[in-house]
């Protein structure tokens, strides 16, 4: 008796339905009408809003109209950073939403990026490149940065990573920052393991990753995780 292939091979096209000694004229066995469909494709992520089949859901503190998604790692690991930026709102409602700090090399190509990204989402970033007029006593001006920002942004880099080794301006930032619950780091062409080899206390915050969002992206979580001024009025994010 024909047996038709189509549980192994699949009619995907014409010509395989001619083939099958079953389905291609006057054989006995499967119908033609039960020709095998390749299963559907599921991706792991969601473009849109509300969860996917990987459980990523919207922020509490993202607004109704956001389409964004965030993992529970992420929620997690950002509840602390928003629950100090909100304390900060209230208790120094002029201060900048984030102190940005990056490598010296990244100045004018990832730091810049995530920068203008951050500024066209209506962010207000501390950026050493447009903050410290030339002239100005640099590492007087980094404290006064950190003092004047909410947040801290660590754009963890290659070119970060061979600073925080030799020791400089971006270790000294990231000491201040580190003592205090508003640092996010932003890991961007490099890896956590790669981080943890050179700075375990860093590693041990987890942030974002641009290996899982585009560069946009995470500044669209930036901006929803710092814009606290039209919510001073509302209860504090509760701890996880």
């Amino acid at each position: 008796m024909s047996r038709c292939t189509a549980p192994a091979q699949g009619h995907r096209t014409a010509s395989g339905r001619a083939a099958c000694p079953a389905c291609s004229g006057g054989g006995y066995g499967y119908s033609s009408s039960r020709s095998y469909d390749p299963p559907p494709v599921y991706t792991s992520r969601s473009s849109g809003g509300g969860s996917s089949s990987s459980g990523r859901t919207r922020a509490p503190w993202s607004p109704s109209t956001s389409s964004v998604t965030y993992t529970p790692a992420e929620v997690k690991a950002l509840t602390p950073v928003r629950r100090t930026a909100e304390l900060r709102a209230r208790q120094e409602p002029d201060l900048r939403d984030v102190f940005l700090c990056h490598a010296w090399d990244d100045r004018r190509g990832a730091a810049k990026e995530l920068h203008d990204l951050l500024e066209a989402e209506g962010v207000s970033v501390w950026f050493s490149e447009k903050d410290i007029v030339l002239g100005q006593p640099f590492m007087r001006e980094i404290d006064r940065g950190l003092a004047r920002s909410r947040t801290g942004l660590v754009l963890v880099t290659p070119a970060l990573l061979k600073r925080i080794d030799r020791g400089g301006v971006s270790d000294k930032e990231l000491s201040e920052l580190l003592a205090r619950d508003l640092l996010l780091p932003v890991v961007h062409e490099t890896t956590y393991g790669e981080l943890r080899n050179i700075s375990p206390l860093l590693a041990s915050r987890n942030g974002l990753d641009t290996a899982d969002d585009s560069m946009a992206e995470i500044a669209t979580k930036i901006a929803e995780l710092v814009a606290v001024e039209d919510d001073l009025t509302a209860p504090p994010t509760p701890a996880n």
